[in-house]
Order: C-alpha cells, then sequence, then structure tokens
C-alpha cells in the first residue's frame, strides 16, 4: 500500500504511518545496532556481544522489524554451520546522520541532563506523598 496519509507535522494523527516507523526504527536497541552495523556486516552473535544487555529475543525481534522496513539486510553466509549477516542498506544508511547527531547530543549535554534529573528528583521527592 502506497504512503497516501497525510501528516502535517503540528499532530501526529494515529493513522499516520510515521507513528509506526518511528516506533520501530527509534528505539534503544534499533539505534544501537545500527551504530554497530555502520562499522560493515556484522554476524548475529557478534552484535549480542557488542551490545551490553541486550536479550537473543529482543535481538532478533529488532533486526527483523529493521529488514522488513528496508533498514538492514540481511544474508545467509555459506558456511558450516550457516551463518547470518547483516549490514546495512542504502536507506539504512541515510538514517545515520540524525542518529550521529543525537548520539553526540546526548554525549555533549550528559551533564546537563543528569544535573537537571538531580534538581528535579530533590524538588520532587520532598514534595510529592505516595501515601
Amino acid at each position: 500500500m502506497p504512503y497516501d496519509t497525510p501528516c502535517d507535522g503540528s499532530r501526529f494523527s494515529v493513522d499516520c504511518p510515521s507513528r509506526l516507523l518511528f516506533d520501530q526504527v527509534a528505539d534503544k536497541w534499533s539505534m544501537m545496532i545500527m551504530t554497530v552495523l555502520n562499522g560493515g556486516g556484522t554476524r548475529f552473535n557478534d552484535l549480542k556481544r557488542r551490545l551490553e544487555g541486550v536479550s537473543q529475543k529482543s535481538l532478533s525481534m529488532t533486526l527483523k522489524r529493521l529488514e522488513r522496513n528496508g533498514i538492514i539486510a540481511r544474508t545467509v553466509v555459506a558456511t558450516t554451520p550457516p551463518g547470518v549477516l547483516y549490514e546495512m542498506t542504502p536507506l539504512g544508511l541515510t538514517l545515520l546522520p540524525p542518529f550521529q547527531a543525537i548520539y553526540l547530543w546526548a554525549n555533549d549535554n550528559m551533564n546537563a541532563v543528569e544535573e537537571a534529573r538531580r534538581e528535579y528528583d530533590d524538588k520532587h521527592s520532598k514534595s510529592d506523598d505516595f501515601r
């Protein structure tokens, strides 16, 4: 089905296809997988080793979503036992600059974010009563 639902940017209607796409490519594991794959084709177990804390199920599901959306390609390698290699597609490579910008922003601003969190927690831990 071709993309023909208008999304004007001022709101994200429930039927706007970009909402689903954001959900499927902008989560933490997707962003980390794409960053790893930017270095070239990588096997499943190598990805799992490089992404500390990812479960096999989460990694597998995320790879399938990215492949379905045309962001990565999956190639079966004729070895014994057979292996699978994942790599970025040309479409997927176009996502790297904005994701790298977010990564750089996070690194550059992490101290300010941590300070804001501390201030928020201090302010709300004194005024919130959860009884």
